[in-house]
């Protein structure tokens, strides 16, 4: 009996750890990009990643995941495991008239151990 529950218990933990993780960052995946409007990188914007997700959730960013802020290059980076996401940029470009505010998103799926490039391409 105490082999069998030793046993059950190697079983449980053995499950716990090779889980899939998909509602976090983090994994040997990653997926990365630039957020442009017509051509031109908009830095410093926001990008917010939602998981389990293929279509668009909305514009409100209570209801992503996460975020990074892209670099002055417009330059953005998850790492995440595998599974299906959206993407949502937006930021500010001073060419276009006031409120400067441009936006846009995309869905990906991404398999463990990819690397993929995703520019976001963003508009008024």
């Amino acid at each position: 009996m105490k082999t069998l529950l030793k046993l059950s218990f190697i079983i449980v933990l053995a499950m716990g750890l090779t889980h899939c993780k998909k509602n976090q960052t983090g994994g040997k995946a990653s997926v990365s990009g630039t957020v442009a409007h017509h051509g031109k990188v908009i830095s410093g914007a926001f990008v917010y990643i939602k998981f389990n997700a293929v279509d668009f959730p909305g514009d409100d960013y209570k209801l992503y995941d996460t975020y990074v802020k892209a670099d002055v290059n417009g330059y953005y980076k998850f790492p995440v495991y595998k599974g299906n996401y959206y993407l949502y940029a937006t930021g500010y470009d001073n060419a276009i008239p006031y409120p400067y505010v441009v936006k846009g998103g995309l869905s990906f799926s991404i398999r463990n151990k990819e690397n993929l490039t995703k520019d976001i391409a963003v508009t008024e």
